[in-house]
């Protein structure tokens, strides 16, 4: 093991050392045998942290991947921490699980764990969506939870996703907390893995029924779903848990012309029909766009396999399909709620929504229109959650989201939620559809009202350990080494997110940011570009977030305007990485 770290060979041995299963061990040493140094190295050279999705990593052997030993150690860190802080309650948790390969068994671990330490446990009798959990914590008023996902990774990976009683992913202090109970623990030995039956409880349709009754009392537009209960609709879960709620949902919102990509509604963690499930990437809608071509569809959605994203496409003026963003469809529902919520004389001035610092600022000048309040957050729906439950009985939550499709309407949850999502964009679809108009039009009245705004996102991948010092290096270039002019325009202000400052660079002032500190860098430029630089919390990347704008004037500017902000985008871009 000469070609091995110390560190890392010391962490092996414990392993084959240690009160690990013989199948773990064996396949330790065929890794050895076969000198996979690198392989064991990236295994074992760390452990999975916590970051903005929570515990997340491929599965497989060692403490830096996921298996039933890193999520047993999660388990019993998160168990004590619980006892800990309720010291004189039944500490009671829910456990749900998605689509992905192991996640039942592991569920069944993290079960297991909870129980052993005296804690009554809420198990999903089969996969549910991630919001769903969220909701369920509420509901069965638990003391936290844990959704099994790696939401939208390729099919190696698997995650831990630890809630609090408010159905919010763990957030600062927590999830430090949690963290350092979990690194108090010396050996595999004080897990405690040996479930005890009677203290857990399976849960489900009766769940599920609550939760869909909630998502009915968002509704909005009912006469115009009526008039128009035939909308062609395409549904795809990707092989996830939206297969479970997704179709009653927009049943009992009274669509009854929804056709599902039967190739992609078996639930199944290798995602045959895709290479990655994200409806980010078009690739993943490619399915469901056949279909809507194929019969003709109004409206196309797609969700990721926790059911807390979706992706939409639509049919622009010249009726050919185009896929919207996610900073376009957060734009365009919060939009229709702010509408609806004016319409009807609901606004009393306590309203408010949310949305992420580098999410479409497009978003916060229609917030501005109707005087209700736009906060922004740092990247990771968690914070959101963590605003809704500061403001809970103060101000009023309408809706929020974030330009990585993820979207909130309504308070039933604290976390982003693909089905509430897909209803509303289905009743957003309906009633734009009875006034004679549609998505894509509605989209461009936003622009001429407020702006023509476009965004995009360029991650650049850099993996393992090198990688990880790789992009540790870029932005400290970029803080030590800022771009004075991007796109053609200066940089007039620079928001350091991690220092908690935002600089004027032309009179070098600076202001504190009232957020918690964040490895994030933002570049605004003297036309209005917002350039966002950060590392992600769940893969291996550095992202780039463009955000360029101009006045659209008319219609018929629109392609030309796009023209020119997309030029722009690009020559942004191009000089950050290169």
């Amino acid at each position: 093991m000469q070609s091995l770290d110390p560190q890392v060979e010391e962490k092996i041995n414990s392993w084959l050392h240690g009160n690990y299963d013989e199948e773990t061990k064996a396949e330790i040493r065929e890794k050895l045998d076969n000198e996979k140094y690198e392989e064991l190295t990236e295994a074992f050279y760390k452990d999975l942290e916590f970051g903005t999705g929570g515990l997340r990593g491929i599965m497989g052997i060692g403490p830096n991947r996921v298996n039933k030993y890193s999520f047993g150690m999660a388990t019993q860190g998160f168990s004590n921490f619980l006892k800990k802080n309720y010291p004189d309650e039944q500490v009671k948790v829910a456990i749900a699980h998605d689509c992905r390969n192991n996640s039942e068994e592991l569920a069944q671990v993290v079960a297991d764990v909870f129980s052993s330490n005296g804690i009554h446990v809420y198990l999903f009798d089969g996969l549910r969506p991630t919001p769903e959990l969220s909701f369920a914590i509420r509901e069965l008023d638990c003391h936290g939870g844990v959704m099994l996902t790696a939401s939208h990774n390729p099919k190696e990976y698997n995650g831990y996703k630890a809630y609090d009683e408010h159905g919010c992913q763990l957030v600062s202090p927590q999830d430090q907390m949690v963290l350092e109970e979990v690194q108090n623990i010396d050996s595999i030995d004080e897990v405690k893995f040996e479930g005890i039956d009677e203290n857990i409880e399976s849960i489900g349709k009766e769940i599920d029924e609550k939760y869909l009754d909630a998502l009915f009392e968002l509704s909005i537009s009912r006469e115009e779903i009526q008039r128009q209960k035939d909308l062609s609709i395409v549904f795809s879960p990707i092989h996830g848990t939206s297969g479970v709620l997704a179709p009653p949902a927009l049943k009992r919102y009274g669509f009854n012309n929804v056709t599902y990509v039967e190739e992609q509604m078996s639930f199944d963690g290798d995602f045959p029909t895709v290479e990655y499930p994200n409806p980010e990437e078009k690739e993943a809608l490619s399915m469901a766009l056949d279909k809507a071509k194929e019969i003709d569809a109004e409206l196309v959605m797609a969700t990721d396999p926790d059911a807390d994203r979706v992706g939409i496409a639509v049919k622009d003026n010249h009726d050919k399909w185009v896929l919207l963003n996610g900073n376009q469809t957060g734009t365009l529902i919060i939009n229709y709620m702010l509408n609806a919520w004016d319409k009807a004389d609901k606004l009393s001035g306590k309203e408010y929504i949310v949305k992420t610092i580098v999410t479409s600022y497009l978003i916060d000048r229609i917030a501005d229109h109707y005087d209700v309040d736009c906060y922004n957050m740092l990247t990771g729906f968690k914070y959101i959650g963590e605003l809704m439950t500061e403001l809970e009985g103060q101000q009023q939550f309408i809706a929020g989201g974030e330009e990585s499709y993820g979207y909130l309407i309504g308070d039933h949850v604290r976390d982003k939620d693909a089905i509430v999502s897909s209803v509303i964009i289905a009743e957003m679809a309906a009633y734009y559809k009875d006034k004679g108009s549609s998505l894509y039009e509605a989209l461009q009245n936003i622009y001429l009202q407020h702006g023509y705004f476009r965004e995009r996102l360029v991650s650049v991948y850099k993996r393992g350990r090198e990688g990880a010092e790789q992009i540790k290096q870029m932005l400290k270039n970029y803080r030590e080494n800022p771009p004075e002019k991007l796109g053609g325009s200066k940089v007039i202000t620079i928001k350091d997110y991690k220092t908690q400052q935002a600089k004027n660079i032309k009179s070098g002032d600076t202001t504190a940011i009232d957020l918690p500190e964040s490895n994030v860098l933002q570049f605004i430029t003297e036309d209005g570009s917002i350039i966002s630089v950060r590392p992600s919390g769940t893969e291996p990347k550095i992202k780039f977030y463009c955000s360029v704008n101009t006045d659209l004037g008319n219609r018929a500017n629109y392609d030309k305007k796009t023209k020119q902000l997309e030029s722009k985008m690009d020559q942004i871009i191009e000089e950050l990485t290169s």
